[in-house]
């Protein structure tokens, strides 16, 4: 999902179409361990508003499980390594900039 324009809850960039990134990917909002520990609304609502470039490395970074168990949290998020290398290399690149990312070669956990 696009929202207009705003802050890159990552780099705080300021960018047109921000993206929609649930903390709780989507695939896993069914999982019975998601079920028990968080209540559904909690599930649908916990979301952040980020640039695509910074979207995308997350999805590079993280397998969905990671993210469901690990990474649910803005707080969780920043402070990994590769993201945080990322979103410091980012932060002062124009809000065009295009940044080829290659698929993670691992199975899905």
């Amino acid at each position: 999902m696009l929202h207009e324009n705003g802050p890159c809850d990552m780099c705080q960039r300021d960018v047109p179409n921000i993206t929609k990134h649930h903390l709780i990917p989507k695939t896993r909002h069914k999982n019975k361990k998601n079920k028990k520990n968080f209540d559904r609304q909690e599930i649908h609502d916990r979301v952040i508003w980020i640039c695509r470039p910074c979207h995308s490395n997350i999805h590079v970074v993280f397998t969905e499980k990671e993210l469901e168990y690990d990474y649910n949290t803005l707080e969780a998020l920043m402070p990994h390594p590769k993201i945080e290398k990322f979103t410091k290399w980012i932060m002062n690149k124009p809000s065009g900039t295009k940044v080829p990312f290659s698929k993670p070669n691992r199975r899905k956990k």
